[in-house]
């Protein structure tokens, strides 16, 4: 099997330890590069809740990453929980789950795309695939308030 075609994206419900494990380090980064009362990742149960899609990428049986939409209303979603598994970064992983995350939100008729993610140079890696994707910055949207410590971009698809 080529390595292209061993790639699938999958619904996850998030009970397997491996994607546990990824998002504690998901979480354990956030907060490890930006102060918690500017860490806006959902937790567990936020990644369970109704308005949330979540899922997971493999490569063969292994757990490449994972990523999430969440619907802000009936035009307008958020990614959410963007991460991929350290053995496999820079490899592609965060653009194919960002191709998927795009394609389903044009299938479910949304108008716009939006995100929230740091704004230390940890981020940087994160921020230049949103502008290569066609995203640019914004100001606050949904719930969120100005920042020094959050990046906001948005995209019309």
């Amino acid at each position: 099997m080529r390595k292209a075609d061993a790639w699938r994206i999958v619904e996850d419900d998030l009970s397997g330890a491996a994607i546990r494990a990824l998002l504690e380090v998901h979480f354990a980064g956030m907060l490890a590069n930006s102060p918690a009362e500017s860490c806006h990742f959902l937790d567990f149960d936020g990644l369970r809740a109704g308005d949330v899609t979540f899922w997971s990428i493999h490569c063969g049986v292994a757990l490449a990453g994972c990523g999430a939409l969440r619907m802000l209303d009936s035009t307008h979603g958020e990614i959410k929980s963007m991460r991929t598994a350290e053995p496999f970064l820079r490899q592609g992983v965060a653009a194919r789950m960002l191709d998927h995350i795009v394609d389903t939100a044009r299938e479910r008729g949304l108008g716009r795309l939006s995100l929230e993610t740091g704004s230390s140079g940890a981020f940087e890696p994160a921020l230049a695939l949103y502008r290569r994707y066609g995203f640019s910055e914004c100001g606050p949207f949904a719930d969120y308030t100005p920042d020094p410590f959050s990046r906001f971009m948005t995209r019309a698809l």
